[in-house]
């Protein structure tokens, strides 16, 4: 004889919290529960399924057999019930993005692909950085995110999301997904004055004798961080990132300094700079999309719209040797979802 057991979903979550965390403490924060809620939720979850899920030793925690061959199972009927809330919604609102990057002007990129889709119902939002996006998607505010996805340094983490939502070296816990979607190249701003100003090009080495002027600390841009340590470039950083004209104001008043912006971006007419292309090798920044479980139908429509949008304008195009990428971005090539961390 079979034993049917309903399966509550708010403790089949608990439970993948725990094995994820393999800390109550953690996985209750991540789900906005106090510890002994969540204790409670596996406790009758075991009752349930008559096994025990966990050992537990002290402050311990790791998964028996049965909880390890319940996990996988488990996360599948998160997804699904996931699923089945969003397709009750589907009509009800539209697809909830968040960007972030605002000075490389993440919306050009979404308006390239609304333009080929105009039939996508989108609610844009504004997140302040990939930890502010992650803590959206976990609170469920938001469906996806769009930025660069990098790894979070504890710096900041500690300002506005919570460590558990963060794996071992800073990448997302499991139950978060991104794909790569455009790899945008990058020019550097200069004085007319600074003595590589009347060139066609620019080799990112060749600004050795320069100064990089960041629009904030730089154990909050991954990108600029990287970059110059890379080609051993000289940072200086402002204090806050207050917008595009404010970090142009060091350059126009200081021929040193120099900014690194995409390609396509429009400087302000009255700026007085030169946007002159990066090459041998051109810095590529990578966007992505970024999302938590199983998106929802509209969340994969706008996957599919970014995907024949970058086909068709070879956002994706990418040469070893002609091109950089900071190595954690290569993983992230070719489309590929990348989950578990990166």
């Amino acid at each position: 004889m079979v034993v049917t057991v309903d399966l509550d979903l708010g403790q089949a979550r608990a439970f993948v919290a725990a094995a994820e965390e393999l800390h109550f403490g953690r996985a209750a924060r991540r789900l906005f529960l106090t510890q002994q809620a969540l204790s409670k939720r596996i406790a009758r979850l075991e009752d349930a399924l008559g096994v025990a899920l966990f050992h537990r030793s002290g402050h311990a925690v790791e998964l028996t057999d049965a909880g390890r061959r319940f996990l996988e199972p488990a996360r599948a009927a998160l997804r699904a019930g996931d699923r089945a809330v969003a397709a009750a919604r589907t009509e009800l609102r539209p697809l909830r993005v968040d960007v972030w990057g605002h000075l490389y002007g993440p919306m050009r990129t979404l308006r390239a692909v609304l333009d080929d889709a105009p039939t996508l119902a989108m609610e844009l939002g504004a997140s302040r950085d990939l930890p502010t996006a992650v803590d959206a998607l976990t609170r469920g505010s938001i469906d996806l995110g769009f930025g660069r996805v990098h790894a979070i340094t504890d710096h900041a983490l500690t300002d506005h999301t919570p460590r558990e939502h963060a794996g071992a070296g800073g990448g997302l816990a499991p139950s978060f997904a991104h794909r790569l979607v455009r790899l945008e190249p990058l020019d550097v701003v200069l004085h007319p004055a600074h003595p590589l100003a009347g060139g066609g090009r620019v080799r990112p080495a060749d600004l050795r004798g320069s100064v990089l002027w960041c629009p904030a600390p730089l154990d909050r841009l991954d990108f600029l961080r990287r970059f110059a340590g890379r080609f051993g470039i000289a940072a200086e950083a402002a204090a806050a990132n207050l917008g595009l004209e404010p970090l142009l104001e060091r350059p126009r008043t200081d021929p040193r300094y120099v900014c690194v912006l995409p390609a396509e971006m429009v400087l302000p007419a009255d700026a007085g700079l030169r946007g002159v292309p990066l090459v041998d090798p051109t810095p590529l920044y990578a966007w992505s999309l970024l999302w938590r479980g199983e998106p929802c139908a509209a969340g994969r429509d706008l996957q599919r719209a970014f995907a024949e949008t970058a086909a068709r304008r070879r956002w994706l195009e990418y040469a070893p040797g002609r091109d950089w990428l900071p190595d954690a971005d290569h993983a992230r090539l070719a489309g590929s979802v990348v989950r578990h961390g990166w």
